[in-house]
């Protein structure tokens, strides 16, 4: 069959659609539900991306804007004769505009019977996040260090080291206490999920704020075994901390976490569209490198044609993986269930949205 345009630079091939064939489709629930996908209507991107940003970081040069409407019809691409659906939140980033973006995704989920995070700004009054969180389908929000005001267009990362706070104020953290709302947290710093001040910070979260749905997202950027063997013990005790697995390649990773977190408390997510990238992500010690099949910046060392041939979507990659590990622990079928989409539903329920 002929490739079929997907997003960005991609394309759904006959490899994808024999990788889906030989490893996915038998093991993949017919329900699936993807609690970390980014949607933007391009028209809200304020700043176009320059040479200068796509050279700061890797995903700068992938994370192109997917609208709505595309984002459906690339779901139905990839997930053949599924049923799925979502939590989405737009690029939380100031090269956007956040408000028009932030109304446009909450009616586009209402329509589509998709639910939503806000994306939303440290300096939002306790006032302005009420009223977002009226709109039907929102379920809480979406904060990042890159919303700190006062960034640096020369880098992606002048508040990588912020704390949790800056980002998600106090008074934000009461108002999404009290009705008990979802944070879907990336954690700052280079040392990720466990540096010490995010372990401390998460902790008293949890004290202070024990309404809040919490859901740390990439599993903390546990991308590698030894990041997340520094930290996921650190929240083995705490059921009301949640991890979503996205963008997480390393099945050693995936395996680590159903070990340590346990499969109640870990939901199916892709990043995407970051993940229609296509390739496969290779480990060293606490560093990795993402392989794909095309000229970007970052991927100047190309591996031999007829290897890139293989390559499929980095979301299958990480199914996969996530197999891989859910195969060694001899999960049951209803662990794989609650993984995919019983485990979002069961806190959409929670919440009262369902």
């Amino acid at each position: 069959m002929l490739p079929i345009p997907l997003h960005h630079v991609w394309q759904y091939t006959d490899v994808d659609r024999a990788f889906w064939d030989r490893h996915l489709d038998g093991w993949i629930p017919q329900r699936i539900f993807d609690i970390h996908t980014h949607i933007n209507e391009p028209e809200y991107r304020l700043e176009p991306i320059t040479d200068q940003k796509r050279r700061q970081y890797w995903v700068n040069e992938v994370s192109e804007p997917i609208g709505a409407a595309d984002t459906e019809r690339c779901q139905k691409i990839v997930y053949p004769n599924r049923q799925v659906s979502c939590l989405a939140f737009g690029h939380p980033s100031l090269d956007y505009d956040i408000d028009r973006s932030n109304a446009r995704l909450g009616n586009e989920c209402i329509r589509r019977a998709w639910y939503h995070l806000v994306v939303s700004k440290p300096d939002w009054s306790a006032e302005r996040l009420t009223a977002e969180l009226d709109m039907p389908k929102t379920l809480g929000v979406k904060p990042y260090y890159a919303l700190i005001p006062g960034q640096d267009p020369n880098t992606r990362d002048k508040f990588l080291e912020a704390s949790i706070f800056e980002f998600l104020p106090d008074h934000q953290l009461a108002v999404l206490n009290r009705r008990h709302a979802c944070v879907m947290l990336h954690v700052p710093k280079a040392g990720r999920l466990a540096h010490p001040q995010n372990i401390a910070e998460i902790k008293q979260i949890r004290r202070e704020y024990p309404d809040i749905v919490l859901i740390i997202a990439h599993l903390g950027r546990s991308y590698t075994l030894p990041h997340a063997e520094q930290a996921l013990p650190e929240f083995t005790g705490d059921e009301g901390i949640h991890f979503d697995n996205s963008a997480v390649l390393n099945p050693e990773v995936h395996r680590f976490a159903l070990q340590t977190i346990g499969p109640t408390r870990i939901l199916y997510g892709t990043d995407n569209p970051i993940f229609y990238m296509r390739g496969r992500r290779q480990w060293q010690g606490t560093s990795y490198t993402n392989r794909t099949n095309y000229p970007f910046y970052f991927n100047q060392n190309r591996e031999p044609p007829e290897i890139e041939a293989t390559y499929t979507l980095y979301m299958y990659e990480a199914l996969l993986a996530l197999k891989q590990a859910a195969s060694k622990l001899a999960l049951t079928a209803d662990q794989i269930e609650a993984i995919f989409h019983g485990n979002a539903e069961r806190i959409i329920a929670s919440l009262g949205r369902a």
